[in-house]
């Protein structure tokens, strides 16, 4: 391959940093709901592992997509994409999760609340 091939395939590295703060942020993110969630004063039952394990896999998952971005080889076009589609099912994975947990608590403050004998 020829040098103007190789420069055409990298992308640049100020784009890959923004990506990296942009990954970084969403994964603080991920990991700050989880930890929240584990204080919640609702008792842990074993139906919120529907919603935990895939908040845990998408966290792993941004996880390792942060750790591609984080090495120089990510300024490789495909190292990149990788990362991003690592990164982006990892996001889908936990907002699937996020929304199960909030489904499964409104769930549980309904059934608390509901009268005896409504219908």
């Amino acid at each position: 391959m020829d040098e103007q091939g190789e420069k055409e395939d990298l992308i640049e590295p100020v784009f890959r940093n923004g990506t990296v703060t942009t990954v970084g942020i969403l994964l603080a993110f991920s990991l700050g709901f989880i930890t929240h969630w584990a204080a919640n004063p609702i008792p842990w039952q074993t139906y919120h592992l529907v919603a935990v394990l895939p908040i845990l896999a998408g966290i792993a998952l941004q996880m390792r997509a942060l750790a591609l971005l984080l090495d120089t080889a990510s300024l490789r076009r495909p190292v990149y994409a990788r990362a991003n589609r690592i990164f982006m099912a990892g996001l889908i994975c936990t907002a699937s999760g996020v929304g199960l947990a909030i489904l499964l608590d409104v769930l549980h403050v309904a059934a608390r609340s509901a009268l005896p004998g409504a219908a």
